[in-house]
Formats: structure tokens, sequence, C-alpha cells
């Protein structure tokens, strides 16, 4: 120390100096992967944000589709009330189709009469000629022309079937031709009423045909909008996958980081197993060292019940999960170390203990083959190993039976 240094001036170059060493031990022991982990926070809120927005459009994709079955139930109504009034429109027309048919036929019959009745005012206009002609101008000189009375009858008798024949004639042409103008009312009327009632049918087919477009219009919008939602969906789906990757790295390496910092060295995943008939894979590759059921203590004194497999790896080797389920436990549990558990459901679960470092935390879903955690020897260890449990309604079970 600088010998000049003294008195007042020296105590505050000692307390410069400590306040320099105090913020260089604190950046010193600053952790090394601080921004990794910086980052790893900003990606798992950027996939929880939008997780939420996924909600959100899962909702409104359901809801939009809960409307287009209701818009396609109305379009199914009004479909079949337009063919309803498509049939009462038909029946209709085929009742003007006989109306018109009757009309005609009473038109031909009326042209029938006419010429028949044409012919008999013929004949009775040439009966009045030559009775004139003959100077029979009344029924006084046929009585006194009459030779006897005899002769007065038959005279009389004649007049009366000439009259009697004319009147017939004139009186069926009269009925005839009032007959044919109530007909032809009637079927005027009948064809007014047909065709007011064809035409009101046409507006209401119309006005039902307009209906549809509307509805069909809308569900045409409401499947654009869904569909819209559903490519967003499928996008934001694509940027969580995206992001769920960079999460995985940047997990992998701030365990490469704390690794280093344990004193230990990573080891690659190996591959693999296909899954048996329990649909488990074998969570390291390596040697069984202690099978499951009772085995001696160390020493021979006693015995001991081992509820799991024992698997001879290196320290750091990645544990992968037998099957996809979600973690119910993962934190240091006495003898068995770094501890994790995860449920399969149907009361299926697996164990794994001696961990070195926890790769999962409590109520994390995950995959079959995901890592876990890393292989250890904490806990009652006597070594480096994977302690592996399989349990069945959390009582445990021989692992061999489902690997």
């Amino acid at each position: 120390m600088n010998p000049l240094i003294t008195g007042p001036a020296r105590v505050r170059f000692l307390f410069a100096l400590a306040a320099v060493l105090v913020v260089a031990f604190a950046w010193s022991e600053r952790p090394a992967s601080a921004s990794v982990e910086d980052k790893l926070s900003d990606t798992q809120a950027k996939i929880e944000k939008a997780n939420q927005k996924k909600g959100v459009l899962s909702d409104e994709i359901a809801g939009l589709s809960s409307d287009i079955s209701a818009y396609e139930t109305q379009v199914a109504a009004l479909r079949a009330e337009e063919r309803e009034a498509e049939i009462r429109l038909e029946a209709k027309q085929d009742e003007l189709d006989q109306a018109e048919a009757e009309v005609d036929k009473a038109y031909k019959e009326l042209r029938i009469l006419a010429e028949r009745l044409k012919r008999s005012l013929k004949i009775l206009k040439e009966r009045l000629v030559a009775i004139y002609q003959s100077g029979e101008t009344d029924m006084a000189e046929l009585v006194l022309a009459a030779k006897d009375y005899g002769d007065l009858i038959e005279r009389t008798e004649y007049l009366d079937q000439i009259q009697s024949h004319d009147e017939t004639i004139v009186g069926r042409v009269r009925g005839l031709r009032d007959e044919q103008q109530a007909i032809v009312i009637r079927l005027k009327k009948a064809k007014d009423t047909i065709e007011s009632a064809r035409d009101e049918i046409a507006a209401e087919e119309q006005n039902l045909a307009t209906a549809r477009a509307a509805v069909e219009s809308q569900q045409n919008e409401l499947m654009a909008a869904r569909s819209e939602r559903r490519a967003t969906l499928s996008r934001i789906e694509d940027h969580v996958g995206g992001l769920e990757e960079i999460e995985s790295d940047l997990q992998a390496k701030i365990q490469e980081q704390i690794a280093a910092a344990s004193g230990y060295t990573t080891i690659p995943a190996g591959p693999m197993s296909s899954p048996s008939a329990a649909g488990l894979i074998w969570p390291v590759s390596g040697t069984v060292t202690s099978g499951f059921g009772g085995r001696s203590s160390p020493g021979g004194v006693g015995s001991t019940y081992h509820e799991g497999l024992d698997i001879a790896v290196s320290e750091g080797t990645p544990i992968r999960a037998a099957k996809g389920g979600t973690v119910i436990m993962a934190s240091y549990n006495g003898g068995y170390g770094n501890y994790t558990c995860i449920d399969h459901g149907s009361g299926l679960s697996t164990c794994y203990a001696h961990q070195s470092q926890l790769g999962v935390s409590s109520g994390q879903s995950v995959d079959q083959g995901q890592v876990i955690g890393y292989s250890g020897n904490t806990g009652a260890s006597t070594g480096p190993h994977l302690h592996f449990e399989v349990r069945i309604n959390g009582s445990a079970v021989d692992p061999m039976g489902y690997l």
C-alpha cells in the first residue's frame, strides 16, 4: 500500500476498494445462463399468449359451426316449403288445365247445338213461308175449311204438333244459350280463382326463394369466416410449434449450463426403443443391475424389497419418459433423491429416482420419449444409475412386465 495514504484518506480508500471487489464478485457470480433464461421466459410468454389466442379462435370456430348448422337447418326447412309450394302450384295448374278443357268441350257442344238450331230455324222458316203461301193464316180459316169434324181435329192436331215442335226448338235453343252463358261465367270465375291462387303460390315461392338465398348467403359468409379463422389457427399452431422448438432448445442449453456448473458433462440421448405391448419404452439404455422384488441388504444382514429396476448408466445420461402423461411429482424426495413421477392415465404411472438434475416440473405434460431429467447419484445411492418404477394405482409392480 502506498505509505503516503494515511488517516481518513486511507479509510476511504479501503471502503472504495471493498465496494469495487463486491461489485466484481457479484458480476462474476452472475449465472451464465441469465440471457438464455430471459429468452426462455420470453418464449414461454409468447407461447402462453398464442395458446390463449388459439383458445379464443377455437371457441369462435365452434360458435360459427353451431351458427352454420342452424342456418343449414333453416335452408332445409325453406327448401321443403318451396317444394310444398311447387306441389300446390302444380295441383292448381292441373285444375286450371282441366277447367280450360271443360270450357273447350262446352264451346264445341254449343257450336253443335248452334248448327242444330240454325237448321231448325230454317225448317221453321220454310214452314211459315209454306203456310203463308197456302193462305193458312189463322185457326178460323182451318176450321171453316174442314170437311168434317174429324178433318178439323186432324188439322188442329197437326198445327199443335207444328207449334209444339217449334216451341221445343226455340226453348231448347234458349236453354242452350242460357246454359252456355252460365257455363262461361262459372268457368271464368273458376279460371280467375285458380289463376289468382297460382299467382299467390308463385309469389310465396319467390319469397321463399329470396329468403333461402339470404340464408344461404349468410351461411356462406359464416363458412368463409370459419375457414379464415381455421387458417389463422393453423398459422398460430405452426407458430406455437416453432416457439416450442425454440423453448426446447433453450431448455437444453440451460441444462447444459447447469450440468457444466455442476461439474459433469451431459450425454446425448440414445435412440428410443419401440413401445412394448403395454405401450412403454425403456427410459435409458443400460444394464439392469438390480431387479424388482426382495434382495439382500448390504453385508448380507436382512433383506429389503426393491420396488423397481436399477439401470446402470453414466451420470448425466438423459432420461426419457416411458410414456406420455402428466408430471405429478418432480422434486427431491429423501432416499429417492431427485425424483419424478408421471401419471399416464388408467391408474398407470412411472417414476424415476436418483436424478442429478430434474428436467420437468409438476403439472407439466410430457410426450413419450421426451427428456425429463438426467441420471445421477442423489439420495440413497451407491453410484450413478437410474432407479425406474412402474406403479398401478400407486402400488409398485415389476417393470419388466411392461417393458
